[in-house]
């Protein structure tokens, strides 16, 4: 090394040296951000502590509990199993394939997002009845979530050096072979965390599962709270729950591996040379239209057709103006407070890695996989005991949104880090930039995209959430969400079609931000 490098490279190893050390503002924020993650897994923890070892064994170890879980356990493997092997071969036709169309693609595979599962659930079941049990839960559950693979997987491969795959080739490998050993690795981190978004959604969800009448944990402990007012069972039910949250978390973190993906340079200068399908193109083609049609062309036209019939009683105007307001603010600000609250956590994470970073951020996805009436009732008995005051506050809801959505953020966030060498920060720090000063001015411009990306995510699942809003929302307080259901829980299916539209229409903006910084790069 000459006498040029060396005090660069002095410079940069002492301010990585400096900076090693555990940042206690971003820890003690992480840890405040994960405390409040955990409270409904507290409450449940309490509850079930407060019944009894005795009483507890006779509620979980009975035949009800072990359908339920058979059902849970079943439904959650094949849905995630379909969506990764949906949303991966669809990002890959997308972004490596010569398919025609594929800018429009990309559009129409993450429209669905702006779709809620109770609505795609509605659409459905209004036009085929028969659409219910497993069957049905399966096709809605899927065509629903799947876009939460396509998303990171189309990101990743856009990011992939594509000198990778021109290498692979010219050792004699062919596309197939070098699909599965060198691209297929590389997307591993960005499968498993959209698999893992898909799992733990499906744990919560409520409304479609109810709609197509498929017993499972988040149904069977709705029922026991709003028809027996069975809480003790109820609590075992959500006990039982939390262990299959832990052992998805558990499983995921061990099949992703220790392995690196950021890269100081941005790869090859040219792109890749999109891979002719020959022959598969038009059934490749068709196949991505079919996915199209199920996942957007059926609730659209379902809704459409409620909207053409009428509703079964005339529409109140002034009722759909504050709905569609007060679910569009409480959208924003829930999206800003839940990213935010992600970014201390992702960033300890992937920037001070341990045992404890990967504590905090595991410990961040347990409290969404219990259904919202789980957390909407802990954060009321909370409200009630020690904080009075907040009790039936938008407070209180808007904690609700963030214990239940911060993984939607934290994937994006945490994933946008991954891919950002730590060695951009050495380099600001090495310039006299101290931590709060290099966060501000460096690494958040560089994670912007992963930041504006979990917002719209956040923004779409607080416009769609539905149990804890039943709950938590200040008396008089409506949402679509709220209203939607309402409507079509009474077979109203024509009254309730205006606040599904409307749901998908404001939802509409937020996909297109997903879709947009894609389509850029493709028509570059």
């Amino acid at each position: 090394m000459d006498s040029t490098t060396q005090p660069v490279a002095d410079r940069l190893l002492t301010a990585r040296r400096r900076v090693r050390r555990l940042p206690l503002p971003m820890l003690a924020a992480a840890v405040l951000v994960t405390a409040i993650t955990l409270i409904p897994l507290g409450f449940v923890l309490a509850n079930t502590i407060e019944i009894g070892s005795t009483e507890a064994a006779r509620l979980i170890f009975r035949p009800r509990t072990s359908e339920l879980l058979r059902n849970t356990v079943v439904l959650t493997a094949a849905c995630m199993t379909c969506c990764a092997v949906i949303g991966t071969g669809a990002a890959w036709l997308v972004e490596r394939s010569a398919l025609p169309g594929r800018s429009l693609f990309n559009v129409l595979l993450v429209a669905p997002l702006a779709i809620p599962a109770f609505v795609n659930s509605y659409s459905w079941i209004s036009i085929a009845p028969s659409a219910t049990g497993f069957g049905g839960a399966l096709l809605v559950v899927t065509l629903s979530y799947f876009p939460f693979v396509y998303l990171p997987a189309a990101a990743a491969l856009r990011g992939l050096d594509p000198a990778h795959d021109e290498v692979a080739r010219s050792l004699g490998h062919g596309e197939w072979r070098t699909f599965r050993r060198i691209v297929l690795p590389q997307l591993r981190p960005a499968v498993l965390g959209g698999s893992l978004l898909v799992g733990l959604h499906l744990l919560a969800e409520f409304g479609a599962l109810q709609m197509v009448r498929f017993p499972t944990f988040t149904t069977a402990i709705y029922d026991q709270y709003q028809s027996t007012f069975n809480a003790p069972a109820a609590t075992m039910l959500g006990t039982v729950l939390v262990l299959c949250c832990l052992l998805l978390l558990l499983g995921e973190l061990r099949l992703r591996g220790r392995a690196r993906y950021a890269r100081t340079g941005s790869g090859a200068a040219r792109g890749l040379e999109p891979v002719a399908l020959g022959r598969l193109t038009w059934p490749a083609f068709a196949t991505l239209i079919v996915l199209a049609v199920l996942s957007l062309g059926v609730p659209l036209g379902s809704l459409g057709y409620w909207l053409a019939v009428g509703s079964s009683s005339g529409l109140e105007l002034d009722l759909i103006a504050s709905t569609t307001s007060t679910s569009i603010g409480l959208g924003l600000v829930g999206a800003l407070i839940t990213t935010v609250a992600a970014i201390p956590v992702a960033w300890l994470y992937e920037r001070r890695r341990s045992r404890a970073s990967t504590a905090l951020e595991r410990l961040t996805y347990t409290s969404s996989a219990l259904p919202g009436i789980v957390v909407a009732l802990a954060l009321v008995t909370i409200a009630v005991r020690l904080v009075p005051d907040l009790y039936q506050t938008t407070s209180v809801l808007v904690t609700a949104y963030v214990i239940l959505l911060v993984p939607r953020a934290m994937v994006n966030v945490r994933a946008t880090l991954a891919q950002t060498p730590p060695v951009f920060d050495d380099v600001a720090h090495s310039l006299g930039a101290g931590r709060w000063t290099t966060l501000r001015r460096v690494t958040l411009p560089l994670i912007a995209p992963g930041l504006g990306a979990g917002a719209a995510m956040v923004f779409l699942g607080v416009v769609t959430e539905l149990t804890a809003t039943l709950l938590l929302a200040p008396t008089g307080t409506r949402t679509l969400a709220t209203e939607f259901w309402n409507h079509s829980n009474s077979l109203a299916y024509g009254a309730a079609a205006p606040y599904a539209a409307l749901m998908v229409l404001i939802s509409a903006p937020a996909t297109y931000l997903l879709t947009r910084k894609a389509r850029q790069e493709m028509t570059r």
